[in-house]
């Protein structure tokens, strides 16, 4: 359930509200926004009936959530929750934003040739894997460390906020050090003590959906994250498990409009992972900007016939630049626009001549 309290709720009647709550055994949540506040009590709520709280001094009223998920709900929040990284973006908020750059940090010059090339065309968030979960454990594992600390000296150098995947709880802190927003893949969606950890944590989660979870599923997991204190979770639409083997995953485009009727979470549409296959991700891109999606996150190599995963779902820096003028008219006919890239004629002519 929900209390939400009168416009203009004391500090005192605020503080008397939460402290009701913890003595009742439960732990309150505090979101104060603009016109009101609001308090979610987490815990099992059966045995207490909302008349029971409706008394509290500065209380306006109880409202039961129905739904599983309680803070992720729309229910708790109307209003969008929106994520401000270190560089400035924002995420959830008016503009669309893109996070893009290669599968795994191969090496210095690797990953420094396709950053720079991605500042160029106004991407402000580059996203690279240290830590690779693969499926056969004979394939590329990724640099760790070392790679962490590449992709803190792109963000040094070009000022672009750095996305990357952590794979354990004994690895958040590792990753926090170095990354402005922890991915968690979709092969950790329900790994409990994983999402509590970096739920634990001040840095914004990128929660990638499992490939055969439910939405609900995947709002639980996100729920963890949230109970936790974290408030700053995006929720990541990367394709499910189907038997078309065309396609790496079926790009769920139902769950962008689905999510933003459910909850207040920003939501990013991945369409390299959700096709598998480079010409199919600007289609899906536009698309998942027309569902209603806050961002994309695409993958990009310079060279991605030699890259050591995913290059067949990656873009060149060139075909990206041929694809953002299409995003910003898709981003505008949803009534929003892209953050990335002052003009898409621009971009797209000062990039024709990149790899």
């Amino acid at each position: 359930m929900i209390i939400v309290l009168r416009a203009g709720a004391a500090p005192a009647e605020i503080e008397g509200v939460l402290a009701h709550v913890r003595a009742l055994g439960f732990r309150p949540h505090l979101s104060q926004g603009e016109e009101r506040t609001v308090i979610g009590v987490i815990g099992d709520e059966r045995g207490v009936e909302p008349d029971e709280l409706t008394w509290l001094p500065g209380v306006e009223k109880v409202v039961p959530i129905l739904a599983p998920y309680k803070l992720a709900s729309r229910d708790f929040q109307a209003a969008p929750t929106v994520i401000t990284l270190d560089n400035g973006v924002q995420i959830g908020g008016p503009a669309v934003v893109l996070m893009a750059g290669p599968c795994s940090v191969e090496s210095r010059t690797q990953t420094f040739e396709v950053a720079e090339a991605l500042q160029g065309l106004g991407v402000r968030v580059l996203r690279g894997g240290a830590f690779k979960p693969r499926t056969s454990p004979y394939a590329f594992q990724g640099l760790g460390e070392p790679a962490l600390q590449i992709l803190a000296e792109v963000r040094a150098t070009l000022g672009m906020a750095i996305v990357t995947e952590v794979m354990g709880p004994d690895e958040v802190e590792l990753v926090g050090r170095y990354a402005d927003v922890l991915q968690v893949g979709a092969r950790n969606m329900q790994n409990y003590r994983l999402l509590e950890a970096v739920g634990r944590q001040a840095r914004p989660v990128l929660l990638k959906r499992s490939p055969s979870a439910t939405t609900e599923e995947w709002l639980l997991a996100a729920e963890y994250i949230l109970a936790q204190g974290n408030p700053q979770v995006m929720l990541c639409e990367r394709g499910i498990r189907s038997y078309d083997p065309q396609l790496r995953n079926t790009f769920d485009l139902n769950v962008v409009p689905l999510l933003k009727l459910l909850t207040h979470l920003p939501v990013i549409a991945d369409p390299s992972h959700g096709t598998g296959r480079r010409d199919l991700v600007g289609p899906m891109s536009r698309a998942a900007l027309a569902a209603g999606a806050d961002g994309l996150i695409v993958e990009v190599h310079a060279h991605p016939e030699a890259a050591l995963s995913d290059g067949a779902q990656s873009l060149r820096p060139s075909d990206l630049a041929a694809l953002l003028p299409s995003l910003h008219h898709a981003a505008a006919a949803a009534g929003r626009q892209m953050a990335e890239s002052p003009s898409p004629t621009t971009a797209a002519q000062s990039n024709a001549g990149q790899v």
